[in-house]
């Protein structure tokens, strides 16, 4: 049984902090499902966690992210280091589940007790990815992983979020303009710490670094230019490993930077912010739904669809349940 009785957390904890694959597995399903079990196992995790580095790697479709992931696994391998994996992937629309395409590209990593893989996907949680996620890498980080790769399968709006608030972003490309448009209209410009041109051993890897080079001219800095990062553009080939060094190594560099100026931290901080208040809207979402029936939540919707009501109206309609249901704020 997936589940585990509130007094049992502490044990389940140990387990996985021991290695056990199963208690870990355990852990990550009760965050997929949300509710007050998740609630209570993040809560648990994030009085343990805070010495984990994670590293999101994202990128257009067919880019080979799954590939240089399992590259970028063998790399943190070869030091010495275990790591922790989280394929973010659609859900299928048959079982609910995530597709395991990214751990059939891992294989080479099946029988490494050093590597712990999960696919997530959005499934039954209440917030979606995009709570799932930033809970499941507390649990990684609170059961002894300090590395944590979070590969993103597609480029939505969700995705690109997730792998942006990761403390070091690559984002993957190839060699080819129309993959950079792609990459820019998704937003993955701006979320890039490191860009990667992967499959350097096809054409046009030269005028992929110039256009890369000239859309970084462009980007305006940030207000402080002393804690400016520059994104470097490193040229890797997946599959054979080529680069891959360099790859990590200015995964490293940006860490060191954002050690040394405080920007780490600060992304941190606004990190949890930013998850504070996703739990916030969400939990008004699921308060007001619990209030207002089906019937009056359409009823509302279509009022909006049809002009008759501003969507403004809408929302305060179906918020004043919710309001008038918490307690007053006591007075000065």
């Amino acid at each position: 049984m997936l589940a585990f009785a509130m007094r049992d957390l502490t044990h389940v904890f140990a387990a996985a902090q021991a290695g056990d694959v199963t208690a870990k597995g355990r852990l990550l399903s009760v965050i997929e499902r949300g509710g007050a079990q998740a609630n209570a196992a993040s809560e648990f995790a994030a009085q343990h966690a805070g010495s984990a580095y994670t590293i999101g790697v994202t990128g257009a479709p067919g880019a080979g992210k799954s590939t240089l992931t399992s590259a970028l696994i063998g790399q943190i391998r070869r030091l010495g280091d275990e790591v922790a994996v989280l394929a973010i992937d659609p859900s299928s629309p048959f079982s609910g589940g995530a597709i395991l395409g990214d751990r059939i590209r891992m294989q080479d990593h099946a029988n490494d007790g050093g590597v712990f893989i999960r696919s997530m996907a959005t499934r039954g949680h209440a917030g979606g990815l995009s709570l799932a996620t930033p809970a499941a890498i507390r649990v990684l980080d609170a059961i002894g992983y300090r590395w944590i790769l979070v590969e993103t399968v597609g480029v939505g709006q969700v995705e690109v979020e997730i792998a942006g608030n990761a403390d070091s972003t690559i984002v993957v490309v190839n060699p080819g303009w129309g993959d950079i448009v792609q990459a820019s209209k998704a937003g993955l410009m701006e979320v890039a710490d490191i860009f990667c041109i992967n499959k350097a051993d096809r054409p046009g890897v030269a005028e992929t670094l110039r256009d890369l080079r000239q859309m970084l001219a462009l980007s305006p800095g940030p207000p402080d230019p002393t804690a400016h990062w520059r994104p470097p553009i490193i040229s890797t080939v997946g599959h054979t490993g080529e680069g891959v060094a360099q790859l990590w190594d200015a995964a490293m560099a940006h860490r060191e930077f954002g050690t040394s100026t405080g920007t780490l931290d600060r992304r941190r901080r606004e990190r949890i912010s930013n998850e504070l208040r996703e739990i916030i809207a969400r939990r008004l979402e699921q308060r007001a739904r619990e209030l207002i029936t089906g019937a009056q939540w359409a009823e509302l919707t279509g009022q909006a669809l049809t002009g008759q009501i501003s969507p403004v109206a809408a929302a305060e309609a179906i918020l004043a349940p919710v309001l008038r249901s918490l307690p007053p704020s006591p007075m000065p």
